[in-house]
């Protein structure tokens, strides 16, 4: 019912100005058993160094996700939309048509981030792009919903999935149930998911559980990605 995935585990590329771990195949990796969970078809783990970045680029029918864990990242595209992300930031673009984009890191330090990928649930919509913040303090045992197809969170999406994350404190021990099935992500810290050690940058996935439950070891920070079988 739970599959870990340790950081070790995961795909490695590293282009020199970004050293990237993949949970799914991406690009230059490919695993024929790590093609996707659901809709959910992409994580990437981003370190990216000062001064440079992904130039523009397009995309299409697909929603992306990107969560910055540390430092920050700036994003322009040809829809006119335009905005700095700090740590703690969440943005999300609706590709749907088409859009062509870049993401930069103009600071003088690294920046590190989730970039997440997930099947929209109808093609070729308008293409979206939007932001918000939440709150970096620890929280006592829940996640907040950063991110969902159901318009009842502050950043929406254009597929059956949510997304919960939050900053835990040690032994504050959190229940979040599960719609469908789940991938955990472990960005800071060390945790307990029912049970089962999880450190820093390790993934797992969930199946055939109605609810997990989270048992900070260490302050953390826990994503959790609720999401469906997808369209096809």
């Amino acid at each position: 019912m739970i599959n870990i995935q340790t950081y070790q585990q995961l795909g490695h590329t590293n282009h020199g100005w970004l050293d990237a771990r993949h949970h799914f195949s991406f690009a230059g990796y490919h695993n024929p058993r790590r093609m996707g969970f659901g809709n959910l078809r992409v994580i990437n783990d981003d370190t990216i160094d000062p001064g440079t970045g992904f130039g523009m680029h397009p995309h299409h029918n697909m929603e992306i996700i990107t969560f910055v864990r540390s430092g920050a990242i700036t994003h322009k595209d040809d829809k006119g939309n335009q905005g700095r992300n700090i740590a703690g930031d969440v943005q999300v673009m609706s590709a749907g048509t088409g859009i062509f984009h870049s993401e930069y890191n103009l600071e003088n330090e690294q920046s590190t981030l989730y970039q997440i990928w997930i099947e929209p649930d109808e093609l070729n919509v308008a293409p979206r792009w939007e932001t918000a913040s939440f709150p970096a303090d620890l929280q006592d045992n829940r996640l907040s919903l950063l991110v969902s197809g159901s318009g009842d969170a502050a950043l929406t999406i254009n597929a059956d999935a949510r997304i919960y994350a939050g900053r835990l404190a040690k032994n504050c021990i959190a229940t979040q149930g599960i719609e469908h099935q789940a991938y955990v992500l472990v960005s800071d810290g060390q945790i307990e998911l029912d049970g089962l050690v999880m450190n820093k940058g390790d993934g797992a996935q969930v199946t055939a559980q109605s609810e997990v439950t989270i048992n900070p070891l260490y302050n953390a920070e826990v994503l959790l990605l609720d999401v469906s079988n997808g369209r096809f």
